[in-house]
């Protein structure tokens, strides 16, 4: 289990260009909280301008790969206004994805929602 001083995405870097990026929440079954996805876009930014990155692989560590939003956090907060920014957030994460330079692999095991 993660500690507050260790990122929520993981990133590593092979010697052939493999990009593994890790979503590194397990005690939560890795649920995208506001957290998760600001680091997922961070590495994904960093993916994109790197012109020696060949492919991107998206694991999970713990027992799942991703149980969805983290419905804790959305119950917290429960206005308009952050379901917004939420959704927003989420849909420029997964079209950073798409437009990616290169092929993005999803190693999926577990819950995957």
């Amino acid at each position: 289990m993660p500690n507050a001083d260790e990122p929520l995405v993981l990133n590593h870097r092979d010697a052939r260009g493999v990009v593994t990026l890790t979503l590194n929440r397990p005690q939560a079954f890795n649920a995208l909280s506001e957290g998760m996805l600001d680091a997922l876009q961070r590495e994904l930014d960093r993916v994109a301008a790197d012109d020696t990155a060949r492919v991107v692989v998206i694991a999970a560590a713990g027992r799942a790969f991703c149980a969805g939003h983290d419905l804790k956090e959305m119950r917290a907060e429960p206005s308009l206004g952050y379901y917004e920014r939420l959704f927003a957030q989420c849909g420029r994460v997964m079209m950073t994805i798409q437009q990616l330079p290169v092929p993005v692999i999803a190693r999926v095991h577990g819950i995957a929602t």
